[in-house]
C-alpha cells in the first residue's frame, strides 16, 4: 500500500483506539502506519483491500495461508536468560536459544518492519481477572490481527484500552525469513519465546496456530507458578453447575464432545483451573474444518457461513463464493476461528467459580484396541495423563502423512507444555482430590482393527458414554477390570450396545486382537521409561502389566 500510496479503508480512524504506551516502547521505530485495536468489520475491509483473503457466502473470511498449512513443531526456541532456564524442561518441543541468537533475530525485524504498516490488539488471556494476563499481539497481516481478536479476550472499555500496558508481547511477520546459518535455528522459521524481555517472536509462517499456541505455551510456562492448574482441554458446565474437562490433542474431539446441547460451553481448547474455579485462557474457538457436519455438528457448522469467523485453507468456488468443507487439495487441517459467543449456548463470562466434577482424556486410538470408556483410579489417571497416549491426526503438524502416527504427548499437550510433566501432573493431583472428581479415558478412535481395517468409534455412542458418565448413570453399573492396564470398563450403558464395551468382539482374530493390544502395553511401559526419575512408584505401579506367555 505504501509504494502506490492508495488510502486504506480504516487509515483515517487508525489510532482512534491507541494505548498510550505505544510501539517505540517496544524498539519499533520509523513506521509507515500503525493500526491501532480495529474492530472486525475495519480488520475484514483491510485484509479484502490488501487481497489477504475474500469474503465467500456466509459473511466468512477466507485466506490461505502458503506454504505453512499446520504448526512448526521443531522450530520453537526458548531462550535460555536468569528468569526461567531453571523452570524449563529442556528437550525435543523445548529448545534452548541464546539472548545472542534472539537479539540478533529482534534487531533484525526492528529493521525489517521500518516504513511499513503494522496492526495491533491489545488483549488478554485468560478470562478471570485475577489471573488474567495483558498480551500485545503486533502483526504485519489484517488478517492475523482479526484472528488475535477472536481468540483473545478484547477491552472494550475505551479508557483501560487508552492505559494498556502489555505484560507480554507477540510479535508476527509471516514475511520476515530466519537463516539458519546466521540464528541457528532448523529454518526459516521460528516461534521463539523469551521470558525474561516478556517478547514472542513469529517468523516464517503464516500459519495462525502459531499466535494461539504460542500465548497458550506462555500460560503455561506462567500459571503453574501462581499454582493454576493449565491444561490443553476444553470445558463445559452442566446446569448444576458441574464442569467436565475434555484434555485431547487435536484431532481426538475436544470441540466435537465439548460442544453439547445440553451443556454450557466454558470453552473448546484452553483453561486454567484455579482453586476457585475454571477459566478459559481464550474468547474463540479454533476448531478443524475438514469434513464437518451440519449433522453432526451443528452449532460449529453454522460458525462457517458467519461475518467474522476466520477460515484458513477452506477451498471455495470463486464464482459462487461457496465453500467446499470436504476438500483437501490445499491441507487436511482446514480451519476455522470464531469467537465463543458464536456458540449458542456458551458461557459469557467465560469462566465458572465450581469445580470440575468431571475429568476425560480422549485418546484416538488407531490401533483400535482400546475400549470406549474406562474409569481410572487417581495413580491410573496421573500415569495416563503424563502418557498421554493418541495417535497424530493427518495435518495438524508439519510433515504427517494421511496415516495417523501413534504418539505419547505428555499432559495431552507436550509441544506446549514447558515444566516438566510431573510438575502439571502433580497440580492435576492436588485440585483433583480436592474436587473428588470422577477420572475416565475414552477412546475416539478406532474399533475393529487399526485404521485402515476397523472404522472410527460412533460419535453418537461416545456421546451417550459420555452423558452418562455425566449424570451419574455410570456409578452404579457393573464393570470389569482390564487384564492389561487394570482400569475398569462399565458392562453397560444407555444408549450403547453392550459388545461395544468388549473392544475384541468387533476383531475378526482375537488372538491378533490381544497381541496389537499388548504391543500398545509395552509401548506404553517404554514411553514411561523417560518419566521413572521423580516419578512416585504408586504411581510406576499403576501402568500397564503385559499379557503372560
Amino acid at each position: 500500500m505504501k509504494y502506490l500510496k492508495f488510502k486504506t479503508p480504516a487509515q483515517d480512524t487508525a489510532t482512534n483506539l491507541k494505548s498510550d504506551f505505544g510501539l517505540m516502547n517496544h524498539g519499533l521505530v520509523h513506521l509507515d502506519r500503525v493500526y491501532w485495536n480495529l474492530p472486525v468489520a475495519a480488520l475484514y475491509e483491510e485484509a479484502v483491500f490488501r487481497n489477504e483473503g475474500k469474503i465467500v457466502n456466509g459473511g466468512a473470511l477466507q485466506v490461505y495461508t502458503g506454504k505453512w498449512t499446520a504448526r512448526a513443531a521443531n522450530d520453537k526456541y526458548f531462550v535460555s536468560e536468569e528468569s526461567s532456564k531453571n523452570n524449563i524442561d529442556w528437550g525435543e518441543y523445548n529448545r534452548p536459544m541464546t539472548s545472542e541468537k534472539f537479539n540478533g533475530i529482534f534487531s533484525r525485524l526492528q529493521s525489517f518492519w521500518q516504513g511499513e504498516e503494522l496492526f495491533v490488539q491489545d488483549l488478554y488471556a485468560g478470562a478471570d481477572p485475577e489471573y488474567r494476563l495483558p498480551v500485545r499481539i503486533i502483526t504485519d497481516k489484517a488478517w492475523q490481527s482479526l484472528f488475535a481478536k477472536n481468540m483473545l479476550i478484547s477491552e472494550n472499555d475505551l479508557a483501560k484500552l487508552k492505559q494498556f500496558v502489555p505484560d507480554f508481547t507477540v510479535m508476527v511477520s509471516p514475511s520476515f525469513k530466519l537463516d539458519p546459518r546466521i540464528d541457528g535455528t532448523n529454518s526459516e522459521t521460528a516461534i521463539a519465546i523469551d521470558f525474561g524481555k516478556k517478547l514472542a517472536i513469529i517468523a516464517g509462517t503464516e500459519y495462525a496456530g502459531e499466535v494461539k499456541k504460542s500465548v497458550f505455551t506462555i500460560m503455561n510456562y506462567l500459571m503453574p507458578l501462581e499454582d493454576v492448574m493449565s491444561m490443553h482441554c476444553s470445558a463445559n458446565v452442566g446446569k448444576e453447575g458441574d464442569v467436565a474437562l475434555f484434555f485431547g490433542l487435536s484431532g481426538t474431539g475436544k470441540t466435537t464432545l465439548s460442544a453439547d446441547p445440553k451443556r454450557s460451553l466454558i470453552g473448546d481448547d484452553e483453561h486454567g483451573w484455579s482453586d476457585s474455579g475454571v477459566f478459559n485462557y481464550e474468547a474463540g474457538c479454533y476448531a478443524k474444518a475438514i469434513r464437518l457436519s451440519e449433522e453432526a455438528e451443528p452449532e460449529i457448522h453454522a460458525c462457517t457461513h458467519r461475518f467474522g469467523t476466520v477460515l484458513e485453507n477452506v477451498i471455495f468456488d470463486p464464482a459462487s463464493r461457496h465453500i467446499d468443507l470436504d476438500d483437501e487439495r490445499i491441507t487436511e487441517n482446514t480451519r476455522l476461528s470464531y469467537p465463543l459467543e458464536f456458540i449458542p449456548n456458551a458461557v459469557p463470562q467465560k469462566m465458572v467459580k465450581t469445580q470440575p466434577k468431571n475429568i476425560i482424556f480422549l485418546t484416538a486410538d488407531a490401533q483400535g484396541v482400546m475400549p470406549p470408556i474406562a474409569r481410572l483410579d487417581m495413580n491410573q489417571a496421573i500415569y495416563h495423563f503424563i502418557s498421554g497416549y493418541t495417535s497424530k491426526i493427518a495435518g495438524t503438524e508439519l510433515g504427517l502423512g494421511i496415516e495417523p502416527e501413534i504418539t505419547f504427548s505428555a499432559c495431552f499437550g507436550a509441544p506446549f507444555m514447558v515444566h516438566h510433566p510431573y510438575f502439571y501432573a502433580k497440580l492435576l493431583r492436588q485440585k483433583a482430590e480436592r474436587s473428588g472428581a470422577k477420572i475416565w479415558l475414552v477412546n475416539t478412535g478406532w474399533v475393529g482393527g487399526k485404521f485402515g481395517v476397523g472404522k472410527r468409534i460412533s460419535i453418537r455412542h461416545t456421546r451417550n458414554m459420555l452423558s452418562a458418565a455425566m449424570e451419574g448413570m455410570l456409578d452404579n453399573v457393573e464393570y470389569r477390570k482390564d487384564p492389561l492396564f487394570g482400569f475398569n470398563i462399565p458392562l453397560t450403558c444407555p444408549g450403547v450396545p453392550d459388545d461395544v464395551f468388549e473392544p475384541s468382539n468387533a476383531w475378526g482374530d482375537k488372538d491378533d486382537y490381544w497381541r496389537k493390544y499388548d504391543a500398545l502395553a509395552s509401548r506404553y511401559i517404554e514411553n514411561f521409561k523417560l518419566f521413572a526419575e521423580g516419578v512416585p512408584q504408586e504411581v510406576l505401579g499403576a501402568g500397564p502389566k503385559r499379557l503372560k506367555k
